[in-house]
């Protein structure tokens, strides 16, 4: 990084699991978000909060500049899915969809996203996680393709 160069980079990254197969119970839940935090951690990320229900996840990070989204995701879903295969063997058909959501936050906004991904198990009683990520596409103003956004 260059000297003298500032960035405060706030993220909100969603993923799936593969099929939305509704694979993380409480149990794993329970196990999983810490472990989500201290992934990021390794990777020079602060995981601000973590959360989630069945079939999805919602992680709020600070990074540095030098990590894009996309290897934000990477990281997290490497790290996660590699943990999952080994704590929990019986699940060897664990997967994260293909690709993932990442949507810039403003600093005055971090409470209220917070909120939202604490919120998540009441918020998933009205809305199934295709209409809450399609919501997320329109309200970013983010083109996708009908066919392929589920992979």
């Amino acid at each position: 990084m260059m000297a003298n160069t500032y960035t405060s980079l706030y993220y909100h990254i969603v993923f799936g699991t593969k099929n939305r197969i509704k694979y993380l119970n409480s149990e794993i839940e329970e196990r999983l978000w810490p472990y989500i935090v201290g992934a990021a951690r390794a990777h020079k990320m602060t995981a601000l909060e973590v959360g989630g229900i069945e079939d999805h996840i919602h992680a709020l990070v600070v990074a540095p500049a030098t990590l894009s989204p996309s290897l934000i995701a990477q990281y997290i879903k490497g790290a996660t899915c590699k943990w999952i295969h080994e704590e929990y063997p019986d699940l060897r058909n664990f997967a994260w969809q293909d690709g993932y959501g990442a949507f810039t936050v403003s600093k005055s906004d971090l409470p209220e996203i917070m909120q939202y991904i604490q919120d998540q198990r009441e918020h998933h009683r009205h809305q199934t996680f295709q209409e809450e990520y399609l919501a997320f596409l329109l309200k970013h103003g983010i083109e996708y393709n009908d066919r392929c956004w589920w992979g």
